[in-house]
């Protein structure tokens, strides 16, 4: 039953199979929204490096607006990641049952509020950053940590630069040669973490698909385009209640 799968990969109690198409879905939600954000605020959402970068460069060539700018569209991200910290937090000291809803309900209200008023958002700013950046920012670093903290720091969705370093390291690994056995010992062989290579392929390519999707959504639809991710998003939530409720009440 299509229920029962989609509350497994929100509940408490987690899985190898739960976090790894966790991952996957926000990935894919992560590429969307980060090539269809581009094509909205004319940037790259979820790519700290390139913000702190930025910052420093205009910092250097006497551009104090737009270092500022940087610096607060990463302060965005990284009040996203507080956020999750607190409510996921707060949800397990207070014992809640689905302690991952409330976050994943929150991304996708911001997404509701992204595509009914994203046009009327671009044109209020915070020093040169439009409000539409703030809020996508903000949410990347919001499901970026809420992954992070499911999977216990081994999945990570809104870039993907360490993603493909690690799959560089287990390449290199898979084609290294060994010397024979008997020319040293067994420990110090060199292998690749063949399951490890599988879940970041998968997450890149996860987040490369959802990046296709989103930004050709974007290009013919909008911002009314990002509505399908904050419904999947809802319906991606609310699974477990769903399931407990129908537990609850079974059909006569």
């Amino acid at each position: 039953m299509p229920i029962n799968y989609l509350s497994e990969l929100t509940a408490p109690k987690r899985s190898a199979r739960a976090n790894l198409h966790l991952g996957v879905t926000l990935a894919a939600v992560a590429g969307a929204l980060n090539a269809g954000g581009f094509l909205a605020v004319g940037q790259y959402t979820s790519h700290m490096t390139g913000m702190l970068a930025a910052a420093t460069d205009d910092l250097v060539l006497g551009r104090i607006l737009p270092a500022m700018a940087a610096l607060f569209s990463l302060l965005s991200f990284a009040s996203g990641a507080a956020c999750t910290a607190l409510i996921v937090n707060f949800a397990k000291r207070n014992r809640l049952p689905y302690i991952y809803t409330p976050v994943l309900l929150f991304e996708a209200l911001l997404l509701l509020i992204f595509g009914l008023i994203g046009t009327e958002l671009q044109e209020h700013e915070v020093i040169t950053v439009s409000f539409t950046t703030v809020l996508l920012c903000y949410t990347m670093g919001l499901q970026n940590a809420l992954i992070t903290k499911i999977s216990h720091a081994e999945i990570r969705t809104t870039h993907v630069t360490g993603l493909v370093t690690d799959i560089g390291i287990e390449l290199g690994k898979l084609v290294y040669w060994n010397k024979t056995k008997d020319e040293f010992h067994p420990e110090e062989e060199v292998g690749a973490n063949l399951d490890k290579l599988r879940l970041h392929l998968m997450l890149v390519g996860a987040f490369f698909i959802g990046g296709v999707l989103g930004a050709s959504a974007f290009k013919h639809l909008g911002f009314i385009s990002t509505l399908p991710l904050s419904i999947a998003l809802i319906i991606l939530s609310l699974a477990p209640n769903i399931k407990q409720w129908l537990k609850s009440h079974p059909q006569k």
